[in-house]
């Protein structure tokens, strides 16, 4: 039986809604996140004082404002991430099938919890791509950041791992409907590995071979968990 289409108007009318929606989440997790900044700040500013043993500093007198804002939109954007995660999937549900549309709910905490894991990772791993990008400038530098630059690179570097852990959510949802098969993608292990360690490099802002393989192992290793799902998960 054939579902009926949306029209172009309906389509964009939802689309619309969903936007909404998720930007009154991010705002209100904004909210939050500035209220507690100063605890978010601290917590950013541990991978630095760990890796330095040194203070950040500020060389403008609104670089604290602006810097409360940008901290307070990355804890909001995180708070909020379930509920924009849910959205697109809502968005996206209608032109999937009834068999389909039932992986929605249990994807959407998937990618959810992926995405956090992913920041911890790159949290945990932050620290020690300070320590390989200033040990060039050691004996000769001294390192004198400044906090609006490395907090832009910190989220930068967190977001790019919670981000990368998404893209085994996408394959099983390829599979679902049909696109590719757990065959398939044990025959392109090798093209998958390359694949892998190209996005590595483009998604980490230090470009250091240790946090690029401390991204790649992750991700390669979703693969073959990707490739287990497709054959157990949707062949049950």
């Amino acid at each position: 039986m054939t579902e009926q289409r949306m029209p172009l108007m309906s389509h964009l009318v939802e689309l619309r809604s969903r936007l909404i929606k998720s930007v009154v989440a991010v705002a209100v997790g904004s909210v939050i996140g500035i209220i507690f900044y100063r605890r978010i700040l601290d917590v950013l500013a541990q991978p630095y004082a760990g890796a330095t043993e040194e203070q950040l500093a500020f060389f403008q007198p609104t670089e604290p404002f602006s810097l409360a804002l940008r901290v307070g939109l990355f804890g909001g954007t995180i708070l909020a991430s379930p509920v924009i995660i849910y959205q697109i999937w809502r968005f996206v549900a209608p032109a999937l099938t009834r068999r389909e549309r039932k992986y929605i709910y249990p994807l959407s905490g998937v990618m959810a919890l992926l995405f956090v894991a992913g920041v911890a990772l790159g949290y945990y791993t932050l620290p020690l791509a300070l320590r390989v990008l200033f040990s060039f400038g050691e004996g000769i530098l001294e390192e004198t950041v400044g906090v609006n630059f490395y907090f832009s690179f910190a989220m930068r570097f967190l977001l790019a791992f919670g981000a990368a852990f998404q893209f085994p959510v996408f394959l099983f949802a390829a599979g679902a409907m049909g696109i590719v098969s757990s065959d398939a993608l044990r025959r392109q292990r090798r093209w998958a590995v390359v694949f892998v360690v190209v996005a590595a490099a483009l998604m980490t802002p230090g470009g250091d071979p240790l946090t690029l393989m401390m991204l790649a192992t992750p991700m390669y290793l979703l693969y073959e968990m990707s490739i287990l799902s497709i054959r157990y998960i949707l062949r049950r």
